[in-house]
């Protein structure tokens, strides 16, 4: 075993002796050189995998969020969702998501549509950084879940969380942050000089999950009894469908935002550096700001609504918990290029964002039990443009190394009016919705037309848990609180039993009558009077 103890002066030392003093100090210089940036590459590894650790915790968020906003008879259900997001995601990762986002990175002009090496992550890899782009892409999986709770086949939502991590978002990452992207700010000859800005990715995780979402919820259809009665006609009136447990979805929302300063600050790669460690505290100053300035916002504009409509002042949970992750969704992209009063700016617009796309929602008739597609969606858009209008030429130096074009209120402030940054911002929204659309919208209608998405209506009104999951996430005396469509399921898979019959015994019954009877036997009792 090597000895690691050893000082550099005592390496050094076995080498030249004092009377060889120059070499002594040369060698010296060159070891304490090598030292530092072992201790530099250390540090930075360990920052990854923290900050990774703290973006998997999101996935606590997630769950508690979920299992929060929709009803008690459908928490078993959600929860394994979220923790099969992790298991079967990761795996997806390993296979192919890696490989297809971030294979073959290397310092190049070359633009490819996917990665094409480091598939099941074979070659040279560097695992910390493997580790924490496998929780960004679980936390893109668990978006969706909250939208389509309660009313969707277990193996649909497997099929759609292994296809999404294992292609769908790699495409998207890769053209955005890898080194082949056609989007990516570090590609060495970067589109129109610039490339996009999304520090974090309000595009390509957030957006893009809510355009999933989306699609999702409009193939899936509404739960029963939202926007339409039994018989299938229209309701004057949306019924609201609470969730059971506000404790649940505020947990989940304090989780999500501590995780956040992994999803964000992380980012940086590393703290080794002076300037990476200034940029990472920024950002999780700016992430602070907007988280603050999105709940206030979404907080009391409601409260003004509703004060206009009512002449009461009332103060809604779900809407500040939602004002709060849209301000967060949305400064992801620029939190490293905007100063904090701009960030401020970005989470106040974030909320009022959040309201009228949930408004939307309601209108168009689209189902979204937690209001994901207006987090994530419309908020990962705005944190997309608010980059482009927003980000700084200092700023933009220190965290990207150029700042040749700017948030496009600067170029104002340079005299040229210069459209090029936004006008990739805008590219970028406009690739992601494409994509998602293109690919998400059939493969959800392809499931579903072939039975594997939307559950029967009668477990769905019973709840997945006593349908799928062996009984309700609540230890309570369940004879009491079976409702109507509880007992008619039981009463349905207590038919089917009945009805499945079984070969081997169907035949023994046939012949057991001339099994039971002995030739011998009877003749004996013929003669026997």
């Amino acid at each position: 075993m090597a000895d690691t103890t050893r000082t550099v002066f005592q390496t050094c030392s076995a080498k030249f002796g004092s009377d060889e003093l120059d070499s002594l100090l040369s060698c010296i210089s060159d070891e304490h050189s090598e030292s530092l940036v072992d201790l530099a590459h250390g540090l930075d590894s360990f920052y990854l995998i923290f900050a990774g650790a703290l973006v998997f915790f999101m996935q606590t968020g997630f769950a508690m969020l979920c299992a929060g906003s929709i009803r008690s008879k459908n928490v078993k259900n959600v929860l394994l969702w979220n923790l099969l997001d992790s298991c079967g995601g990761g795996i997806a990762f390993w296979i192919t998501g890696y490989a297809f986002a971030y294979g073959g990175d290397e310092a190049t002009s070359n633009k490819t549509f996917v990665g094409n090496t480091n598939f099941f992550m074979m070659g040279e890899i560097d695992h910390a950084f493997w580790f924490f782009q496998f929780a960004f892409a679980c936390a893109l999986s668990s978006i969706v879940a909250g939208t389509i709770a309660e009313r969707t086949q277990m193996k649909g939502y497997l099929f759609y969380s292994f296809f999404l991590v294992g292609f769908a978002y790699p495409v998207v990452a890769h053209a955005f942050w890898s080194t082949h992207g056609f989007l990516s700010n570090v590609n060495d000859e970067p589109l129109w000089g610039s490339g996009a800005i999304d520090f974090a990715g309000s595009g390509p995780v957030h957006m893009m999950g809510g355009v999933t979402a989306l699609m999702a919820g409009i193939v899936l259809g509404p739960r029963l009894g939202r926007f339409y009665d039994e018989n299938g006609a229209p309701l004057d009136t949306p019924v609201d469908i609470p969730g059971h447990s506000t404790p649940l979805a505020i947990l989940g929302t304090f989780a999500l935002w501590f995780g956040w300063y992994g999803f964000n600050p992380g980012s940086t790669f590393g703290v080794s550096s002076k300037d990476a460690g200034e940029v990472a505290a920024l950002v999780a100053v700016n992430t602070t700001l907007a988280a603050c300035s999105g709940a206030l916002s979404a907080m009391f504009t409601s409260t003004w609504m509703d004060y206009r409509s009512t002449g009461l002042h009332t103060y809604d949970v779900a809407y500040t918990m939602n004002g709060l992750l849209t301000g967060l969704v949305a400064i992801t992209a620029g939190c490293a290029a905007v100063e904090t009063w701009a960030a401020v700016v970005i989470g106040i617009v974030a909320g009022w964002v959040y309201l009228a796309a949930s408004k939307l929602l309601i209108k168009l008739r689209i189902d979204d039990a937690v209001d994901a597609i207006p987090v994530h969606l419309f908020g990962g858009a705005w944190g997309l443009i608010a980059a482009g209008l927003f980000s700084t030429p200092d700023l933009m130096e220190k965290a990207y190394g150029q700042s040749d074009h700017v948030g496009w209120f600067y170029e104002f402030g340079r005299g040229s009016g210069n459209f090029t940054l936004l006008g990739i911002q805008l590219i970028g929204i406009l690739f992601i919705t494409g994509w998602t659309v293109a690919l998400m919208y059939p493969f959800f209608f392809v499931l579903n037309y072939c039975g594997s998405l939307r559950v029967d209506p009668l477990e769905e009104e019973a709840g997945m848990d006593i349908s799928r999951h062996r009984g309700s996430g609540y230890n309570f005396d369940q004879s009491a609180h079976e409702d109507v469509s509880v007992k008619s399921l039981k009463e349905k898979r207590a038919s089917i039993k009945d009805k499945k019959s079984d070969p081997e015994q169907e035949a023994i019954k046939e012949v057991e009558p001339f099994l039971k009877s002995d030739p011998e036997q009877e003749a004996i009792k013929e003669v026997e009077p």
